[in-house]
């Protein structure tokens, strides 16, 4: 090749070079299209959803999606607080009539140790539709049409949306019926089924009758299988649980549980169409992925259609959706914000919400800073302190975040976060003797006083909050946090009418006691290790809070071995009980003292009984004033059997108690309506996006840096030039290395 012919290959570099520097130029995570969408861009942490099957979905990861495609009776309000529930698929919010134990009626001011059952009567309305799903598909004759699929007939579809044809149909109480029997399912984990079978009619016995049932079904089919037959739930009736008529479901309770309506608004009560279970009991589609754990189907607003596990999640609108009235009321903050604006219009206001898995912290807020994210998180409502805190720490930061408008609403709210202790292991849980089980109490005591939730907040302000003296985060009914002068006797003591922690000196003291004088076996001269489960992978984020947990234990010279892990794999290692110390996280399902110390209640044991006791922690004593306490009406009396709960609690320190956060959710100023809050999960109907301020935004937020394109450019050029000149020196040269003329 000639010098020409270099030259011309150096501009083709040089333009190649200038197309790849200008495409760097783009930063933006989306298709150029996408800003100008009615669409809400937001991330998921670390992990795509576990579960979700409404009778499985348990996790925070789960509930972007299930409370947008599901619509269990009832909802709380979205704009009024405290929290008041409404009716979703329901008609009407319904009061319970109670039944003696002759099956007489009883007032509604009965006592409820009179009270043997309470009916619930809920009509449901008439004319809404499921979303379209080929489960519902039909023939021109009224058959099914992928109900009977062979072995292989499946071909190569991997998601529902590969078919065809759909269908819908109208949503009917014996969905809610069927539903409720799921929960004795023998195919997929069921955390509620412990709880449910203590209240729900029959539903004990029912699970041991489909457990037999499954078995036979099962005979002679190969255990490994994925392919399991259809467990059809319509053969077998449930007393608890039965359809009046075609729009009213009848629920019936053992005793008086005021807490039930509560569990209504949870998609744990969602209904199921018994057609999706046996689409997806079908051969093959377990393998593809193809179940009610990645494909929901629901009557919500919006429907899954993509799933790439850890990666990418989209819904979009339900066409079959009925379109509920966004509310006209609201409190005076809901007012004051300006959330009324859309009263009376028909929900979703979004056709789309694209939800991608971020692991990192950095580049999941370098989104949301640079406008790609239009909600850091979907489900959680605390990552706008990680702005405040910025704002607070710098000048030009702040600047830069009022400039852009982030709304970064600051409140209180109904979650806990803490360490605890797995009361089934032999060194930290309970002991086999009184004596052994008090130096067990005393080791737990220890290190309760240790970990200084204070110092946390102090050290980590982006994830800070108040520390904990009970199980019962402020805004409960029932709980003390906040009022002067309380405080855990356990791990706080009142020193000149102040609140402090113990000394470390008193945590020495109790680890002694225990039998570990610093931090040694008395026995054995053995150092004390513990092992301690973090659910989420060691990032660099998390890594700092880690050793902070490590540092805390090392005070009182107990040595840590850290066992992060996802929280897939943490919540398969809870349930075969193989952990000792671990951190864990509740956000309240419904504003009542029950739903936290339920977490205590024994036979709720997540071990065990696979329920939401991740402690494990049992205790007779506590077990029946739990069991009091739980049927009884706001009031001094349950007042008083909540007090005495809390002190249990306080004194066996099952857990360190931890902290309740602050909350604070990062929005972008283009998003209306948004109003985070724990128990408000299906938020997704109500939020609207002004798709024209994000384009400019974006734009004005990304403007391209060219410098670093040109200099590229010139230095390839000047590196082509430079080599066709020594390539045309070195062609003029003779063998003796003369240059010829």
């Amino acid at each position: 090749m000639g010098f020409d012919g270099w030259v011309r290959v150096g501009k083709a570099w040089a333009a190649a070079v200038a197309l790849a520097g200008l495409a760097a130029c783009n930063n933006n995570p989306w298709p150029d299209e996408a800003a100008a969408s009615n669409t809400l861009f937001t991330a998921a942490q670390e992990a795509s959803p576990r579960h979700l099957d409404p009778v499985a979905s348990y996790w925070s990861n789960d509930t972007p999606f299930t409370y947008q495609i599901y619509e269990p009776l009832y909802g709380y309000h979205y704009l009024k607080r405290p929290f008041v529930l409404v009716p979703k698929s329901a008609a009407a919010v319904v009061k319970p009539h109670y039944l003696d134990k002759n099956g007489q009626p009883l007032p509604d001011d009965a006592d409820g140790e009179q009270i043997a059952e309470s009916v619930y009567d809920i009509p449901i309305k008439p004319g809404i539709l499921y979303q379209p799903h080929p489960a519902f598909a039909k023939d021109a004759q009224g058959r099914y049409l992928y109900h009977a699929m062979k072995p292989g007939e499946i071909g190569n579809r991997r998601t529902p949306i590969d078919f065809e044809q759909t269908g819908t149909r109208e949503l009917v109480a014996e969905d809610f019926v069927y539903a409720l029997k799921r929960h004795a399912t023998t195919r997929i984990t069921t955390p509620i089924f412990g709880i449910f079978s203590e209240y729900i009619v029959g539903l004990r016995e029912y699970g041991a009758l489909v457990k037999a049932e499954d078995a036979k079904l099962r005979q002679g089919l190969d255990p490994s299988s994925l392919d399991k037959p259809f467990l059809d739930f319509r053969q077998w009736p449930l007393a608890g649980a039965s359809a009046l008529d075609k729009h009213t479901v009848r629920i019936r309770i053992k005793g008086k549980y005021p807490q039930w309506n509560y569990w209504l608004q949870m998609t744990f009560t969602a209904p199921v169409p018994w057609e999706a279970d046996a689409f997806y009991a079908q051969p093959g589609m377990a393998e593809r992925g193809m179940t009610l754990d990645r494909w929901p189907v629901g009557t919500g607003p919006f429907m899954m259609t993509e799933f790439i596990q850890d990666r990418r999640h989209v819904m979009v609108r339900n066409p079959n959706y009925r379109g509920e009235p966004y509310p006209c009321e609201g409190d005076d903050i809901a007012k004051a914000a300006g959330l009324l604006a859309d009263c009376g219009k028909k929900t979703p206001f979004l056709d789309k919400i694209v939800v991608t898995v971020e692991r990192e912290t950095v580049p999941r807020k370098g989104k949301f800073r640079q406008g790609f994210y239009d909600i850091e998180i979907f489900e959680r409502p605390d990552t706008g302190k990680d702005y405040l805190v910025d704002m607070g720490d710098s000048d030009e930061v702040r600047r830069e975040y009022l400039e852009k408008g982030f709304r970064l609403d600051s409140g209180t709210d109904v979650n806990s976060y803490f360490i605890a202790f797995n009361m089934l292991d032999p060194v930290i849980g309970d002991g086999k003797t009184p004596e052994e089980s008090e130096r067990h109490r005393k080791l737990r005591q220890a290190i309760s006083i240790a970990i200084d939730w204070e110092e946390y907040s102090k050290v980590f302000p982006k994830k800070s909050g108040d520390a904990a003296m009970s199980p019962l985060p402020p805004g409960i009914e029932g709980s003390r946090e906040g009022q002067p002068g309380y405080y855990n006797p356990v791990t706080h003591r009142l020193v000149n009418g102040k609140v402090e922690r113990r000394p470390i000196e008193d945590a020495k003291k109790l680890l002694a006691e225990a039998g570990y004088p610093n931090g040694r076996d008395a026995k054995t001269g053995r150092p004390l290790v513990l092992n301690y489960d973090f659910y989420s992978a060691p990032t660099p984020e998390n890594r700092s809070e880690i050793d902070w947990v490590v540092r805390q234990f090392a005070k009182i010279d107990i040595q840590l071995e850290v066992r992060a892990t996802d929280n897939n794999q943490f919540q398969d290692k809870v349930r075969k009980g193989t952990y000792q110390v671990f951190w864990l996280g509740w956000n309240a399902d419904y504003p009542d003292a029950e739903n936290f110390l339920f977490l205590l209640y024994g036979p709720n044991g997540k071990t065990k009984h696979d329920g939401e006791n991740t402690s494990n922690y049992a205790s007779a004593e506590f077990d029946r004033l739990y069991g009091r306490m739980k049927t009884l009406d706001d009031g001094p009396d349950k007042q008083k059997l909540i007090d005495q709960l809390v002190t249990i609690a306080q004194t066996d320190a099952p857990w360190t108690m931890g902290f309740f956060p602050h909350a604070s959710a990062a929005v972008q100023h283009w998003v209306y309506n948004s109003r985070p809050a724990v128990l408000v999960r299906d938020q997704g109907r109500y939020l609207r996006v002004d798709a024209q301020e994000r384009v400019a935004k974006q734009k004005a937020w990304n403007n391209p840096v060219w410098w670093p394109a040109v200099l590229m450019v010139a230095a390839v050029v000047v590196l082509v030039v430079v080599a066709a000149r020594s390539l045309r020196r070195r062609e003029r040269m003779n063998a003796r290395g003369e240059v010829l003329a």
